[in-house]
């Protein structure tokens, strides 16, 4: 038969034992004594009343919460499924415990119905190309009504968007008919530096016939060092035009 020392002993071990609380560096023990608040204490060893107090444990460190994918319609009417990443802390135990119910639970409700409003207040263009505006708007709404719930939104990412197979297409044509239009753009610039350039260079010959003669020279300089078999002379008009004035009178005669 167990002495009542032995069981005196054990009781006051085991009384010991649920008095004494252990938590890490990362957690802070929310301690309710007969239903009211009184502290957040941790870390370390912390002490509680056994049956009189109760303790919550809350950890501080930063929580990555996946948002789900969400269907919304934007505001150019373009269907899409978009879904985020929420990275949070708890700055404040004691209201992340006494003001909502389940502050995990709460923040992740939030930040899928914010993220369904601000998706559907954008266009699909500037969903597309100014994701970092977007990120910091969403970071800025959940972050003012988790406040008061002891909480701090360091960050919100826009993971993934889904477009429809119609929409994707429609964006892909539409990416070549731009890169066809900057080509075609680049295409006549560069015509146009051209001719402007053989204008240049007409300007100046015209006023040097000599540098005509030499641009012949040159040009049968190159048509020579292909190789080729038959090699056309081109000659200038000034050299032509006597003989095709002493022409004129014999076919005048000729008529008459």
């Amino acid at each position: 038969m167990i002495s009542p020392l032995v069981i005196l002993v054990i009781f006051l071990v085991l009384l010991l034992t649920s008095a004494i609380k252990i938590l890490r560096e990362y957690e802070r023990g929310v301690i309710f004594r007969l239903g009211r608040l009184v502290a957040s204490k941790g870390p370390g060893i912390i002490f509680i009343i056994p049956v009189v107090d109760r303790m919550v444990k809350v950890s501080l460190r930063t929580i990555a919460m996946d948002v789900p994918p969400q269907d919304i319609i934007t505001k150019d009417n373009v269907s899409v499924k978009v879904n985020a990443v929420l990275y949070f802390r708890v700055i404040d135990p004691n209201k992340a415990i006494v003001e909502v119910e389940d502050y995990l639970y709460a923040t992740s409700q939030l930040s899928q119905t914010t993220l369904r409003s601000i998706i559907g207040q954008a266009e699909l263009d500037d969903l597309l190309s100014k994701r970092d505006k977007i990120n910091q708007e969403l970071q800025g709404i959940i972050d003012s009504h988790t406040d008061p719930w002891g909480i701090k939104v360091t960050l919100v990412e826009v993971k993934h968007i889904d477009l429809p197979e119609s929409m994707q297409r429609a964006m892909a044509r539409q990416a070549e008919a731009e890169r066809e239009r900057r080509a075609k753009v680049i295409h006549a610039k560069g015509e146009f530096e051209a001719s402007e350039t053989l204008s240049n260079a007409a300007g100046v010959i015209s006023k040097n016939p000599q540098a005509l003669q030499l641009r012949y020279l040159q040009t049968l300089a190159e048509i020579a060092s292909e190789n080729n078999s038959t090699i056309v002379f081109p000659l200038p008009m000034d050299l032509v035009e006597p003989f095709r004035k002493l022409a004129e009178p014999k076919s005048k005669k000729d008529n008459e």
